[in-house]
């Protein structure tokens, strides 16, 4: 991600629709910052769980959020739908970190920016980082950037 200059959706290979809810919105009339943090979890886990077969209930190896960013560009609100964009910034052997793009619909530059690292852990030991899945691998590779 730029520090400079918003991503845009060429710039994500994977998107899906987010729909705002009526408690996302804070007293100030837009969706509150910590609900973002939601919709990159949302993203996340719906692909790893389509693509790469995570079983989140039953798996035997498991994503924790190690780290996560959001950068703020424009406001969502409700109700309004969010086109999350997910990428892969860095696929390692115990960790992947990806980048999200959050879209207002119609609009080319995201409106906020995230990344978030996900550590792959034992379910019943979440402290060590064990290799990532060979299916949950092979589906992250097909969202590296560049």
């Amino acid at each position: 991600m730029s520090d400079d200059q918003p991503t845009t959706r060429a710039d994500y290979p994977h998107f899906l629709t987010i729909p705002t809810r009526w408690m996302d919105n804070d007293i100030y009339g837009h969706v509150n910052n910590v609900v973002y943090y939601s919709y990159f979890d949302t993203v996340i886990n719906r692909y790893l769980i389509q693509e790469g077969g995570l079983d989140p209930w039953n798996g035997e190896v498991i994503g924790v959020c190690a780290e996560s960013s959001c950068r703020y560009r424009a406001a969502f609100a409700f109700p309004e739908d969010i086109e999350a964009g997910l990428r892969v910034a860095r696929l390692g052997g115990r960790s992947v970190t990806y980048e999200i793009g959050l879209f207002k619909a119609g609009r080319e530059e995201a409106g906020a920016e995230g990344r978030f690292v996900h550590v792959f852990v034992p379910r019943g030991d979440m402290t060590t980082a064990v290799a990532i899945p060979e299916q949950i691998r092979a589906a992250l590779a097909k969202l590296q950037a560049g």
